[in-house]
């Protein structure tokens, strides 16, 4: 029979392009057995959820967003192992990313309408509550909380502590594919978040318009090491940030307050509307986005072709060591 290969498996041609799709009924500890309902949200969360505060949601639509930068099929296997109930797998590389052209960074982001119309087959609707989680801080599961405030879709948070803080909280788990949802009309609106291109970065360097924040980690920053890209070094001006300073050691966030202060010690006196954030490829850098967003601190950019892209053109200036350096 023809079929359909997508990133969770193959599914044939007559039944709904929805392979990791779930209908839920009630809240995630009862899937089975009462009459649907339509999703209501009418206090979404928009930037973290707990472990707890999940457990109690009605409908919500579950992705298991784990990976791993150096075993790229790490994350389906860990999610094939076990997983929240009712939770779909997305691929960074094969379902959050376009194809790589060797100029457009390691990440680059899909069409937006083409990735909304992906979620509707899904069975997303419009103003539903999306979590995203992952086994790493949340490093990875933020690319799609992003990505889906650049579609306008404001009800979507990232479960803070991701699977390790579910697990400790006792939640339940499978490891079975869940019931295909139905199909749902989601579409793309306007965009709730700021995204700039490699031309607007360099006009900012040369007008000092913009600071700059790196999310790497402080030896990738300084061009002491780097494992995946093939020039080591930094944005001239940029701040490091490294992504997993907005963590505590049980890989929850910080508070709102200790990221309030932290953020505003390092942006000194640019106004969060005014700062660029950017990492490898356009990932962490949504985890910086993210804590100042949790902050209270609103309105942060995100550079999605982040240093992938940015060094791939020999042209764009390069800083190395542990300071900004001159932009």
């Amino acid at each position: 029979m023809p079929g359909i290969a997508t990133s969770c498996g193959f599914q044939p041609e007559t039944a709904p392009q929805t392979p990791c799709g779930v209908l839920f009924y009630g809240s995630i500890f009862d899937v089975y057995g009462l009459q649907h309902r339509a999703p209501t949200m009418p206090t979404p969360y928009t930037t973290l959820i707990s472990a707890s505060e999940l457990a109690g949601l009605n409908d919500p639509f579950i992705v298991d967003c784990s990976h791993d930068l150096a075993q790229p099929d790490e994350g389906r296997q860990a999610y094939a192992q076990a997983h929240i109930p009712g939770a779909i797998f997305l691929h960074l590389d094969d379902d959050l990313s376009a194809p790589k052209t060797g100029r457009n960074g390691r990440h680059p982001l899909p069409d937006p309408d083409a990735f909304a119309a992906m979620l509707g087959r899904l069975g997303l609707h419009q103003h539903q509550q999306v979590v995203a989680y992952d086994r790493s801080g949340g490093s990875f599961a933020v690319r799609l909380w992003w990505m889906l405030r650049w579609l306008g879709h404001d009800a979507v948070a990232v479960l803070d502590g991701g699977w390790p803080a579910w697990t400790r909280a006792g939640g339940a788990s499978e490891n079975t594919p869940p019931h295909a949802r139905m199909p749902a009309h989601f579409e793309r609106r306007a965009s709730l978040v700021g995204a700039v291109s490699a031309d607007r970065v360099l006009d900012s360097l040369q007008y000092a318009k913009l600071l700059v924040v790196d999310a790497r980690a402080p030896e990738r920053y300084a061009g002491e090491v780097e494992p995946i890209d093939p020039v080591g070094g930094h944005i001239p001006g940029a701040r490091n940030r490294f992504f997993q300073t907005n963590l505590q050691a049980d890989g929850t966030f910080k508070s709102r307050e200790q990221l309030r202060e932290e953020y505003t010690a390092l942006l000194e006196d640019w106004d969060p509307r005014d700062v660029i954030h950017h990492c490898g490829s356009g990932v962490t850098g949504c985890h910086n986005v993210l804590a100042m967003m949790h902050a209270g601190m609103d309105g942060s950019l995100l550079y999605p072709g982040s240093w992938s892209e940015w060094c791939a053109e020999p042209s764009r200036p390069v800083a190395t060591g542990p300071a900004p350096g001159k932009a």
